[in-house]
Parts: C-alpha cells; structure tokens; sequence
C-alpha cells in the first residue's frame, strides 16, 4: 500500500512508501512479502532487534497479571525497573513517562523548580545549542535549535537560549544569574549526527559547576547502549544531574524516563509533576525484560563491536568516493555525510532492501540494532557502496 490517499490518520508524516507488516531481529517484511535490512531500528527504538523474545515473553505474561491502576499505588514492576536504571547509572532517581519530549519537559520541569524550590532563586532559562532536537511539545521544540520544527507554533515558551555548538565562548556569554541549566545531546542525532567534543563537555560541567547551573544530558536517541556504553556520557568521564531516555528503553512499547541526582530529586514533590500513563505495570514489564536482555547479553559491549566493524568497513568502501564527504558517529549511531542531498541514495537503497534514514538533508543515518551480526553489516556496506558508487559516476558522467 504506497498511496494510502484515503488515510483517516493526520499528515504529519512524510511517510516511505512502503507497508511493514512484520519483524523479527534484523529483519522487516513488508505486506507485499518483500524483506529488508532493517538499519533504522525504528529510529534507535528496537536496540534488541524486532520482536525480542525475552520481552515478548515479558509482555505476554504481564498481560495475564495487571495492566493499569494508576500511580497513586504502589507496583513492582515501576520500582524494579527504576532500580535497574539506577543501579546502573550515576542517577539515583527516576520519573517514568511516556515519551523523549516528555522526558525532556520533566527534565526541563525539574532544573526551574530546583532552582526555584530548593535553591530559593528565580532562575529559569535553559541553554541548549543550534542544531540539537530535544521534541515536539511547545517547550521542547522551542529548546531545539532548529527553526524547522517551530514554523507556525507562534508564541514560543520564554526561557530559552541557543548557542552554536562547541562555541565555549558564546556559552560563557549566554550564562547569567537567570539560567537554570545547561542542555545537550552528546550526539546530535537529527542534527547530522555530530558527536560532542570531549574536551567542550568537561569544560561545559566546568562551567556548570562554577555556576551553581544543572547539566542535563538528552539521552532519547543515544541512550540504552546506542553508542557502545548504556549511557553516551559514559563516555566522557563526566557525569549530568539530570538525564533522559526514551527510544531503546523498552524496545518499542512507548515508554520515557528522566533520572536525576540525589541533590536534585527534591525538587520534585507528590503534587509538582506526573503523567497517567507512566510506570503502568505492563509497560514496566517490556522495560524490566529489555534492561535484563541488554546485560544479559552484553548486547552493550557487542554494539561497541559491532560499531568498530561497521566503521571499518565503511571507510575502507568509502573512501575515494567523491561525493562522500565522511563517515561520523559514536557506537551504532552512524552518519555517512554526503556531498549534497541524500534523499535520492536513500529511496534506492530502501529498494534493494535497506532501511536506513536521513539526519538533516545530506546525512545517511544508520542505526542498526545493537545484536545486529557482521554477515548484516557486510551486506548493508555492499548496498550502501554501490549506490554511492554509482551515484558518483552518474554525477562524474553529467559533468
């Protein structure tokens, strides 16, 4: 079905023209029987593969238990899934949600009222950098530096600051006694992946400890071993107050989350946020068995892998490729940069089976499944080289 004129759903979506009707590991089939590759991951969604068996199995038994009671109770599934998140991270505390825009807004949220709440000053503004995405809803899209994403959603939320990315001195300038946090993602994802500078992170928490300022990490696309670590900020030997997740974090069931410090979970009394939907016993359940799958398998640790393979391969069948201008990332969060737009390699090679996605006009994004085996890889780099190939001497013939 690549027409679907007829579809009651809301155009919101410049959909593929193509029908995906089932899904198992590495692999997509779509309702004309045809099998892909599967590169996007459901857009860094499905980090243990399509239909995962530990989960399903998770899901299928919760199914039999409880669904929903609301979180004015207790239930095990919430507290065991907060304390995995915590055991394993530099977070002490976590509020579940249902999307990476509402985990963003609580992070958003907690930074103004800790200032407010516990530090008993007014301040308020987020900085964040051009080029980033943090979401959809009004204050998260006004926290994303790109102004594609706020065309005819006038006014804007006050509170907001952007700065060019790895501009320390224009980040110095933006601080004043009204900014409450400093926001990033450590990979800029829809931005054309562009992974943050070591060295500018430390001196961002430098400056955020100088300040009395929170650091807030985005980790919605980069979190849940993305990178090649559970968290992308483990690999910079700096740590945030407050960080989010939403995407791998329950391989596919919608599910956010925003974590924090001890000195910052305060802020956050019975009555100053929540969500009906957050911590539901059958969400809980995905993320519990998608967590325990991850370390079980070391499915972080075969990423990082994974991730050298990948590279290796696609710099050594890249390279002296014309219109290739480079091959950038962190883990499994690949972007092949393009001489110009994208969009034409892309519908050639979701063609002759492989999915992958843009990341702004001239980015080829991969994003393979964290399990995802060197035979797939092999056959994804073959694909992706021979379109590129011939698109460099289609474009070498024209001239």
């Amino acid at each position: 079905m690549s027409g679907m004129s007829d579809s009651a759903l809301f155009s919101t979506y410049a959909r593929f023209p193509i029908t995906l009707v089932k899904g198992k590991g590495s692999r997509l089939w779509d309702d004309q029987g045809k099998e892909y590759i599967d590169f996007m991951s459901g857009l860094a969604v499905t980090n243990l593969g399509h239909v995962p068996d530990a989960v399903k199995n998770a899901i299928v038994r919760q199914l039999d238990q409880l669904w929903h009671v609301s979180n004015l109770f207790h239930t095990p599934n919430g507290e065991k899934a907060a304390k995995l998140l915590t055991d394993n991270s530099c977070a002490d505390a976590v509020f579940f949600c249902n999307s990476g825009a509402e985990a963003n807004e609580a992070a958003i949220k907690l930074a103004r009222r800790y200032h407010q709440k516990l530090k008993g000053n007014d301040r308020y503004e987020i900085i964040t950098f051009t080029q980033s995405f943090h979401g959809r809803t009004l204050a998260t899209l006004t926290a994303t530096g790109q102004d594609k994403v706020k065309e005819g959603f006038l006014p804007l939320p006050q509170g907001f600051v952007h700065v060019p990315l790895h501009d320390l001195p224009a980040l110095e300038a933006a601080v004043n006694d009204k900014t409450a946090a400093i926001m990033l993602e450590l990979v800029q994802a829809e931005g054309g992946v562009i992974p943050v500078d070591a060295d500018f992170l430390k001196q961002v928490r430098a400056l955020c400890d100088r300040h009395g300022i929170l650091l807030i990490v985005d980790e919605i696309q980069t979190g849940m071993g993305r990178t090649g670590k559970l968290f992308a900020y483990e690999h910079y030997d700096v740590e945030p107050d407050i960080f989010t997740l939403a995407k791998g974090l329950g391989s596919g069931v919608p599910v956010g989350a925003m974590l924090a410090k001890a000195h910052v979970r305060d802020a956050f009394v019975p009555g100053a946020h929540a969500t009906t939907f957050g911590a539901t016993p059958l969400i809980m359940a995905s993320v519990i068995a998608t967590i325990e799958t991850m370390l079980s398998e070391k499915a972080v640790e075969r990423a990082a892998a994974a991730s050298e393979y990948l590279m290796g391969q696609l710099n050594a069948k890249l390279n002296g490729l014309p219109n290739v201008v480079g091959v950038r990332g962190k883990g499994l969060l690949v972007g092949i940069l393009c001489d110009g737009p994208a969009a034409e390699a892309i519908s050639e090679l979701h063609k002759r089976g492989l999915l992958v996605v843009p990341a702004g006009p001239n980015v080829i994004r991969l994003l393979p499944n964290l399990l995802v085996s060197n035979e797939d890889i092999d056959a994804a780099v073959a694909l992706i080289a021979a379109v590129l190939t011939e698109q460099a001497a289609a474009q070498t013939a024209k001239s």
